[in-house]
């Protein structure tokens, strides 16, 4: 079963920064691609940011330029930093494990709150 628990959530100022970890149960990332959603009140989840087995990194466009996907393999942890943040980057942010193969499921962590002000 994996596991995926994500931590660096917090307040910030508009305009600031956070780094998000995401630290998985085992050696995930030839078998899942990795990433992180965000969901606000009332709104569906978006998914911001996806890392795949080969490194290729991919972004929505509300946050392309800003966000950055990355892991550390060694450590079995993605992270996401995220630059020049704004209110309406405000949302619970989720690390996923995504599966190459149709036979696994998509796993999820507990999220983690990210509130910016104005």
């Amino acid at each position: 079963q994996v596991q995926l628990v994500e931590s660096g959530g917090g307040f910030v100022q508009a305009g600031g920064s956070l780094r998000l970890s995401c630290a998985a149960s085992g050696s995930i990332f030839s078998t899942y691609a990795m990433g992180w959603s965000r969901q606000a009140p009332g709104k569906q989840r978006e998914l911001v940011a996806v890392i795949g087995s080969n490194g290729i990194t991919t972004y929505a466009d509300t946050v392309k330029g800003r966000f950055t996907i990355s892991r550390d393999s060694a450590k079995n942890t993605v992270y996401l930093q995220m630059n020049s943040l704004k209110p309406e980057d405000t949302a619970v942010y989720y690390c996923n494990a995504r599966p190459y193969s149709r036979t696994l499921a998509v796993h999820w962590g507990q999220g983690t709150q990210v509130t910016v002000s104005s």
